[in-house]
């Protein structure tokens, strides 16, 4: 299994028809892709073959937050191919995130949510739940929260600053105003 990453308007056809289909199996009815003002990438974990075994979003923006301006980066539409679940592929490939977000001089935080339940998952792969914070999606005129009635979602994040310890504080247990839009209201 190999990782490879693509500028999201980049990725071949066979891999994208790929990614959609799984997406599609995943999220019915929901629009594919991700909004262009963004900036998206996608990971791909692909076998031998060409087979895509798992694939996620990695999503760009800048969030201001207790005087200062972050450049964030958010995990997206991460999944894995059904029959292969439980392998330790989709693991693999937010791991390869981490590692490559960790690694980008552009990216101060990687910060998004998840249902509770599959906090752990993102956890064994280097991110940290933030008690309390609430992200907010959508736009300002119509905003989503990770608190929203029905929802049950853990934040999480890595910092990857010089001041890591007081940038996690900047982010623990505050309303983050994420914003990231009407296509990718969460990411």
């Amino acid at each position: 299994m190999e990782v490879l990453g693509f500028v999201a308007a980049e990725v071949p056809a066979a891999l994208a028809r790929q990614v959609a289909g799984l997406e599609a199996g995943v999220w019915p009815g929901a629009a594919p892709g991700h909004d262009p003002a963004l900036t998206p990438r996608v990971m791909l974990l692909v076998d031998g073959a060409g087979a895509v075994a798992a694939a996620l979003a990695l999503l760009y923006k800048e969030i201001p937050l207790a005087g200062r301006t972050y450049r964030a980066a958010g995990l997206s539409a991460v999944v894995t191919r059904p029959e292969l679940r439980g392998r330790g592929l989709g693991g693999r490939l937010v791991a390869a995130a981490h590692a490559e977000l960790a690694a980008d001089p552009a990216v101060d935080v990687a910060l998004f949510s998840c249902d509770r339940p599959l906090a752990p998952f993102y956890e064994a792969a280097g991110f940290a739940q933030l008690p309390g914070t609430v992200l907010v999606g959508g736009t300002p005129g119509e905003p989503l929260a990770t608190d929203a009635p029905g929802f049950d979602k853990a934040v999480l994040a890595a910092f990857f600053t010089d001041t890591g310890d007081r940038d996690r504080e900047a982010f623990t247990g505050v309303r983050v105003p994420l914003h990231s839009g009407p296509v990718d209201r969460l990411w």
